[in-house]
């Protein structure tokens, strides 16, 4: 008799336990993501989940684009963007086990004449440093000046000594694509290879990730990439230009598939084999999993979570209990995931072509939760309230400086404004008349322009063509009945800082 309770009580325990993940998982996950996707006005969405060293779940959701219709499924390409950066450590990881390299040797080792801003920065600053982004700077710092931009990989490096840090040195995290780059470029010097080629032959080759390309020039001009799109300034969504950002490669430039990321989640999820051979040695996938630099260390509100930190090309938590690894990706209209927990053998990769939305994180941990037997908490209906609210907020403004837009008169003649401008880091702006306002020209990129209208007051409304870059109010600053300066914003998204461009 006690055993017959006993085996009814687990009986229950273990129904109670996972409901989620057969009602969901097997039941709700396609209805969840198409209502998710219809909420959020993403096009497009592929998912791939991994389970026990198996894919459970592979498929394709909505469109490519808004033109043809043409359906995303497993081998829809998107830009996974900042998902690069652990392959890229990985790479590094694979030859400090080699005993090419060290990831504590100094950058200075391989580039003497690199700099940061310190002169003790200079002298210390390691691979790993470059990996786990910790060298004082803002997250995003540079980003306007290097995503998109015409400046060579070594121009780049030459241009972070002028990144003025607001942090100490290997203190606090600041997550900086430049700095992730600059550890990519010394796998040439150990190895003869470029970062492309290198990550190429040692993992994605092994990996039978077949369609998994270093560059959008290495795409085939016949495979047609899902379309990116943005509903940032305007709640409408719009197409925006495929990022082209060989010059961050090793932080941003893999372009793939759930298709071939199932290949990756199965080698992290099975200690680096894959199809039956080591891939990656154990102890150097462990290196990418160390936390480096500490996130937080305390309890979120209503999240199990306790201690948050990234390693290299990784962020790790604890979640109910378990260590999660994931990392985000966000490209010019497309935002993806990549996400595992050993310890379930549990995957998952999501890719999206919208890049104004939070659904794509929000799914990922409501197939955790799922999988994990937590209750249930519908988050793409409570994150959409919010992000709703955060939008209506937004456009207001924006419709606010649009009606300000008069054709009136700014104080002084357009002439004035007309010239060059330059700032240290990003280098030169060129400012012309266009009909009754301004338009500029960023020199540091092939097509990035914007045009100025003045509103009042001395404001004026900055438009960039490419909306991904943002619509934002705006001043010049005048003295001595001289134009000196302007100030230039720019989405979140690329930088969080403005820009003051002092004319020559």
């Amino acid at each position: 008799m006690k055993i017959k309770i006993l085996l009814a009580v687990c009986l229950l325990y273990c129904t109670a336990l996972f409901p989620q993940t057969r009602s969901f998982v097997t039941d709700s996950l396609d209805s969840y993501i198409q209502q998710g996707m219809k909420d959020w006005q993403v096009p497009g969405l592929a998912l791939v989940i991994v389970k026990d060293g198996k894919v459970v779940v592979m498929k394709g959701y909505g469109v490519k684009d808004t033109g043809s219709r043409q359906p995303v499924d497993e081998h829809t390409l998107f830009m996974i963007a900042s998902n690069t950066k652990l392959f890229t450590a990985t790479a590094l990881a694979q030859l400090e086990y080699d005993k090419k390299l060290s990831l504590d040797d100094k950058i200075i080792k391989y580039y003497p004449d690199y700099q940061l801003y310190d002169p003790t920065s200079t002298q210390l600053v390691s691979i790993r440093d470059m990996l786990c982004h910790r060298i004082g700077t803002k997250t995003f710092q540079g980003d306007f000046t290097f995503w998109n931009s015409l400046y060579t990989r070594e121009e780049i490096m030459r241009k972070m000594r002028l990144l003025k840090p607001i942090h100490p040195f290997r203190q606090d995290f600041g997550y900086c694509n430049s700095c992730v780059m600059t550890a990519g470029q010394i796998i040439p010097k150990v190895t003869g290879k470029e970062w492309a080629a290198y990550v190429e032959d040692s993992l994605l080759l092994p990996l039978q990730m077949n369609h998994t390309y270093t560059s959008i020039l290495r795409v085939p001009a016949e495979v047609k990439l899902a379309q990116p799109y943005t509903t940032s300034f305007s709640g409408i969504l719009h197409t925006v230009p495929l990022d082209q950002w060989d010059n961050l490669g090793p932080a941003a430039a893999l372009i793939s598939n759930v298709s071939d990321l199932s290949h990756w989640l199965i080698c992290q999820l099975d200690s680096g084999r894959y199809d039956g051979r080591s891939v990656v040695p154990f102890a150097a996938m462990q290196r990418t999993r160390d936390i480096n630099t500490i996130l937080s260390s305390r309890k979120r509100g209503g999240v199990p979570t306790h201690v948050a930190g990234y390693a290299l090309g990784l962020e790790s938590y604890d979640y109910a209990g378990r260590e999660v690894y994931w990392h985000t990706g966000g490209a010019g209209g497309m935002v993806s995931v990549v996400c595992f927990i050993p310890e379930e053998r549990l995957g998952m990769a999501i890719l999206t072509n919208n890049d104004n939305q939070e659904f794509f994180v929000l799914l990922r941990r409501q197939i955790i939760d799922a999988y994990l037997g937590l209750p249930y908490h519908n988050y793409s209906e409570e994150g959409f309230r919010d992000f709703s609210k955060l939008m209506a907020d937004t456009l207001k403004t924006i419709g606010g400086w649009k009606e300000r837009v008069k054709g009136g008169n700014p104080p002084m003649p357009l002439s004035s404004y007309a010239g060059r401008y330059t700032n240290p880091l990003y280098g030169s702006l060129d400012i012309r008349q266009k009909g009754k306002g301004l338009a500029l020209i960023f020199n540091g990129h092939a097509h990035l322009t914007a045009q100025l209208d003045y509103m009042d007051n001395g404001e004026w409304l900055l438009q960039y063509d490419n909306i991904l870059y943002g619509i934002y109010s705006t001043k010049f600053t005048i003295a001595g009945g001289k134009v000196v300066s302007l100030e230039t914003r720019q989405s979140d998204f690329v930088e969080y800082d403005p820009y003051t461009f002092t004319k020559d």
